[in-house]
């Protein structure tokens, strides 16, 4: 009969224990909000600064480069006046640029609103706070498009 072997072992971070029993006091670092729209989704994290506004790594009017949608990205602090005192770091993903524009502004919504409670109110009111559930129709079987049907010929 062939010795009976050990069961393998889980490796075990010391380091984690070791730091979380000696964790300092928690210090709020970054508030993040999540928006979303058509097959878009920003992650947005707002600290205290000095107005930069990073949008995957370059800046909000590089990124954006029409002012149409750097105005839509932007708008949470331009209403609230808020755009010296925060400062941004967005990493958005999918869809077109005007969605992705729209997602990051609900985004910053969103994380404005977990940072200081008195705003959610006016970003309510504004309509900032309100995600648009508008999504593209899926296409059917027979049809060229959601709803276009191929031309039809009678002979």
């Amino acid at each position: 009969m062939p010795p009976k072997k050990e069961p393998a072992k889980k490796a075990v971070s010391h380091v984690a224990h070791a730091t979380h029993a000696a964790a300092p006091k928690k210090t709020e670092r970054y508030v993040e909000g999540i928006g979303r729209r058509k097959t878009s989704i920003a992650r947005v994290r707002i600290t205290i600064g000095g107005g930069h506004f990073t949008v995957n790594g370059k800046e909000l009017k590089e990124y954006f480069p029409m002012v149409r949608l750097h105005s839509v990205a932007h708008a949470p602090f331009e209403m609230l006046k808020l755009a010296e005192k925060f400062d941004v770091l967005a990493h958005v993903v999918g869809g077109g640029i005007k969605a992705q524009a729209e997602a990051v502004r609900l985004g910053l919504s969103r994380a404005l609103a977990v940072k200081d409670p008195d705003l959610q109110k006016k970003l309510h009111g504004l309509g900032f706070l309100t995600r648009d559930p508008r999504m593209v129709e899926r296409k059917k079987y027979g049809l060229k498009k959601a709803r276009r049907a191929p031309q039809w010929a009678k002979r």
